[in-house]
């Protein structure tokens, strides 16, 4: 017994480094979530823009949908940015924001000073659908197909690397979806 506790320092570093190895290998990005392959939350927020008109699940249309959830106090946001505004005019899909847990008026000056790429913005200052959705933080996007089921989350910044090896694939994969649903019908 004495030889085990004399020893249990040691056993306890060598358990220690082992999750702290594996944890390395891990892709921060790669955060899966449960609500993929779900129906998108319902919600019942105003919109950014004008706050006497609220906006619901049913607002975001049919199509393809990119929800993009960021705030006015988030680095990454700013950085990625640009990429919204490249991204805003692609035919294949509307452009969502969440104005997650900020103020409103930032956020309005905000677009104003750096461009609006989103369809329409809902001001989640609570950070209830940001709860729903799963949101970690900011930056944090998600594909939601034309059925409103999540397909993909994405925690981090979009840029063009990001964009060709995760999203154009599903783009391609849901317009295929869409084809196939609309010569069933």
């Amino acid at each position: 017994m004495n030889k085990v506790i004399r020893f249990l320092p040691l056993i306890l570093f060598i358990l220690l480094a082992i999750l702290l190895f594996r944890g390395l290998s891990l892709d921060p990005n790669a955060m899966p979530s449960a609500l993929e392959g779900k129906d998108f939350p319902e919600f019942q927020l105003a919109q950014l823009q004008d706050d006497s008109k609220t906006l619901t699940k049913d607002d975001l249309g049919e199509g393809i949908k990119l929800v993009n959830v960021w705030a006015t106090w988030c680095p990454g946001c700013k950085y990625e940015h640009p990429f919204l505004l490249k991204i805003a005019n692609d035919k294949r899909f509307a452009l969502y924001g969440v104005n997650y847990k900020d103020g409103r008026e930032d956020a309005l000056k905000w677009l104003q000073q750096y461009q609006d790429p989103f369809a329409f913005t809902v001001f989640d200052n609570d950070g209830k659908l940001g709860m729903d959705l799963g949101v970690y933080g900011a930056p944090e996007t998600f594909v939601v197909d034309h059925n409103n089921r999540i397909r993909k989350r994405f925690a981090g910044i979009l840029d063009e690397a990001v964009w060709q090896q995760q999203f154009e694939p599903l783009l391609l994969q849901l317009q295929q979806e869409m084809r196939s649903a609309a010569n069933d019908s």
